[in-house]
């Protein structure tokens, strides 16, 4: 489905500021921080005697590590305000004016929302994404669909 076909409902106007996440990747993963930088933590106290400090210190840096790529797995979001939308990925984040984004795709078995962009690039939208709820996404992108055609000609 793409999300820039007109639809038969009647636009409902979604208020600004909005933002969307993916709350139950977002709760799972940082969930598993939590967990993962308390086992590493815990394994590297209840060690042996005959680990040295240097040990027990790698062990809660490899906590640590875990973690911070968890967390930046649980980092992507798409938010909307007055001026634009700021769609925020893995590592990147980007802003973007309303007439910078020409359509908002979410097709059958995409793994999230795609932008295409004035200038003839594509922008993925991590934050919306369907393995946390079809349903949800879908609505999602519809909204962010309707700010755009909304906001994009008239701004």
């Amino acid at each position: 489905m793409t999300t820039s076909a007109q639809s038969t409902k009647p636009v409902e106007s979604v208020a600004l500021p909005v933002s969307w996440v993916p709350r139950r990747n977002r709760a799972v993963l940082l969930t598993l921080c939590t967990v993962l930088l308390v086992l590493f933590t815990t394994i590297a106290f209840a060690l042996p005697d005959n680990w040295q400090l240097n040990d027990r210190v790698a062990m809660v840096c490899s906590g640590l590590l875990f973690a911070g790529v968890g967390l930046m797995l649980a980092r992507p979001r798409v938010s909307a305000d007055e001026q634009g939308v700021t769609v925020v990925n893995f590592v990147r984040s980007r802003r973007l004016a309303w007439a910078e984004i020409v359509r908002v795709n979410l097709r059958q078995g995409d793994p999230w929302v795609t932008l295409d962009l004035a200038d003839g690039t594509a922008l993925a939208a991590v934050g919306i994404q369907p393995a946390g709820g079809r349903d949800q996404a879908v609505a999602a992108a519809r909204a962010l669909r309707d700010l755009v055609e909304e906001r994009g000609t008239s701004h």
